[in-house]
């Protein structure tokens, strides 16, 4: 038995939710977001909530797709209501980023500017005093990926913390050279 699993989704005013299995489309404002769900999970639509339930609850794939199915549904339907949002800070002398529509262009130091073009559906905003990147969309999947390639083209290194890191996130320091004789 699944504990994320049994929980109902509530359906926010506005949110429409098509089930064809095993085609899922949630609709919400401008947004439209589509998954295909394994044929072990159906899904029960009464009113304003939603149930993710599993085919046959003795069989083992079922109870593990269960819990997964139910958070993947959920995190559409935040998505097309609300919008989730990354945020990347940068920490390195002379570094920038601009954006320009669905391209960000980075200078991380390297002998040539890192331009990367956006996945549709993701939107960048860079704080120029600060480098701050935010990203935002409807897609937590895509949203996520895209800042971990971000993310990847300079980790924070733990002697001086230089690197493009998550927000809020605590990068262990380590103790440089000890100059002695």
């Amino acid at each position: 038995m699944s504990r994320i699993g049994k929980m109902p989704i509530t359906l926010p005013k506005g949110v429409k939710v098509e089930w064809q299995a095993p085609l899922l489309t949630v609709t919400g404002g401008q947004t439209v977001l589509t998954r295909r769900l394994h044929p072990a999970i159906k899904l029960d639509i009464s009113g304003e909530t939603l149930k993710v339930l599993p085919v046959d609850e003795k069989a083992p794939s079922s109870q593990a797709l269960w819990g997964l199915s139910r958070t993947l549904v959920n995190n559409m339907v935040v998505g097309v209501s609300d919008g989730f949002t990354k945020v990347l800070e940068m920490t390195g002398v002379g570094w920038r980023a601009e954006a320009d529509g669905q391209t960000l262009k980075l200078t991380l130091g390297f002998s040539h500017p890192v331009i990367l073009s956006l996945p549709q559906g993701i939107s960048v905003q860079v704080d120029p005093k600060t480098y701050r990147i935010t990203l935002k969309g409807a897609d937590r999947e895509v949203l996520g990926e895209t800042a971990a390639k971000i993310r990847a083209f300079r980790k924070p290194e733990p002697y001086k913390g230089k690197g493009i890191r998550y927000e809020g996130e605590r990068i262990i320091r380590k103790v440089g050279k000890a100059g002695g004789k």
